[in-house]
């Protein structure tokens, strides 16, 4: 074989008769009363649990029972994500450590308490020996999603008591992973510019006097250097990435393997896995991607041109012919996400100071037409907005973040989020999750060898 990566005609073969054998059809799901996507036939998401971690309100109950779309509304532990964001900002501060507190322990820390728990953090800010080197440099990968999943789970070799699921040896384990995660993913990145890019290779060291965000700007730059805009942006976007319900796929992920009893690692791992999904964790990289297509192909000056730009989207004959105009949308939000409202905010004010004052007029543009484009093609009169992605792609373009950490920033903010839903499982469930699938398959007879 040439290769350990090649496909050979009997695979080729053999991919074809399972395509062809596979009977299920998308009717058979309402046949049989399926909530594929454990969505129901409304949209509306079926319910699988209980949680006091965030809450997402998208719609308003009238008296009579009819719920209409009303602007979204995060919380936090019951705190709205505007008063939240609005308080740090206020007194020009960082805000992530204080969320990742906040989640994991229901109350918003006094002086006091936060200060203990940011020096908790420091400590747990480092890797084992030789980990960088042996795990992260060794062995390069083009995903770092992937490399950053390998490197959680090979922490459990390095963990005296990796297996015990009381909430003390949990609530370490997660305190460890949330200081370190943004050390993993800036080695991976060094190290797969240098062994796949050609690039020099440098690894900085985290500063024990700078918050989460300032060291991951520190670490990742040649020069370690950063506006506080810039980390005061980066930190806000991890806060308005830390947590949103239940519900979501990595967060479900957790409860459903954190219900079989396995280790912390494992459950990382796991939420890793559906993180990495373009699906779920990569939609700001396409807006970013959307965005140069049409720089590009018209002319963006041209207010016109844009809109029949975004009329081709809807009707794939633009940019990934994939008939979605990306960042605009949502599963529960229809007149506003208010995570992209916080960010529309803010997005301005760094615009100006890095000098893209064009690309935000032109975002700015895109949000404001597409809506429409959108209700006018797809004959939808139920609202769509521009989503917390549309204006975290143009966030991480301007602080000039490469693609290849779009997703595993993330990681590192929801990693707060994981940790928080892991805890409650633990705490409050009991039994593994079970969902039921329905056979659809008719008996068949067993044909001896000899007579096939």
């Amino acid at each position: 074989m040439n290769s350990y990566s090649q496909i050979t005609p009997y695979i080729k073969k053999m991919a074809k008769v399972s395509d062809e054998s596979n009977n299920i059809v998308p009717e058979m799901y309402y046949e049989y009363n399926v909530f594929r996507g454990l969505r129901d036939t409304e949209g509306k998401g079926v319910v699988t649990g209980l949680t006091e971690i965030s809450f997402i309100k998208s719609k308003e109950l009238l008296e009579d029972g009819t719920a209409i779309p009303c602007d979204g509304q995060l919380y936090y532990r019951g705190i709205d994500i505007n008063e939240l964001v609005n308080g740090f900002m206020k007194d020009d501060r960082f805000g992530f450590e204080e969320t990742v507190f906040l989640l994991l322990f229901s109350h918003l820390p006094n002086k006091d308490e936060l200060r203990e728990f940011e020096e908790e953090l420091i400590k747990y800010r480092s890797l084992p020996p030789s980990f960088t080197r042996d795990m992260i440099l060794k062995a390069p990968g083009k995903n770092l999603m992937n490399i950053i999943s390998r490197c959680i789970l090979a922490l459990y070799a390095y963990d005296d008591n990796p297996d015990d699921v009381s909430t003390q040896n949990v609530l370490r384990q997660s305190l460890q992973l949330i200081s370190v995660l943004p050390m993993i993913a800036v080695y991976s990145y060094q190290s797969y510019c240098h062994y796949h890019k050609g690039k020099s290779l440098y690894i900085h060291l985290p500063d024990p006097n700078l918050s989460l965000s300032e060291n991951f700007l520190h670490m990742l730059r040649e020069d370690g250097k950063y506006s506080d805009l810039e980390a005061k942006i980066l930190d806000l976007a991890l806060v308005l990435h830390a947590e949103h319900g239940g519900g979501n796929n990595s967060s479900f992920t957790t409860h459903v393997v954190t219900s079989s009893g396995t280790d912390t690692y494992s459950s990382v791992a796991a939420a890793l896995g559906s993180l990495k999904g373009p699906k779920h964790g990569g939609a700001n990289i396409k807006v970013v991607q959307m965005i140069e297509d049409m720089h590009n192909s018209v002319d963006v000056t041209d207010e016109n041109a844009v809109k029949s730009y975004l009329e081709d989207l809807l009707d794939k004959k633009a940019f990934d012919n994939a008939g979605l105009i990306y960042g605009f949308g949502h599963a529960v939000y229809s007149i506003s996400d208010p995570r992209a409202n916080i960010l529309k905010r803010c997005v301005k004010e760094l615009s100006y100071a890095k000098g893209y004052e064009q690309e935000y007029e032109l975002y700015k543009t895109v949000a404001r037409l597409a809506p429409e484009v959108i209700a006018n093609k797809r004959k939808m009169f139920k609202g769509v907005s521009a989503n917390v992605d549309f204006y975290s792609g143009l966030i991480y373009k301007i602080l000039d973040l490469p693609y290849e950490l779009y997703t595993p920033i993330f990681a590192i903010a929801r990693i707060a989020g994981w940790s928080a839903h892991r805890i409650e499982e633990i705490q409050n469930a009991g039994k593994i999750i079970r969902p039921a699938y329905i056979g659809v398959k008719d008996p068949q007879k067993y044909v001896d060898l000899n007579d096939r």
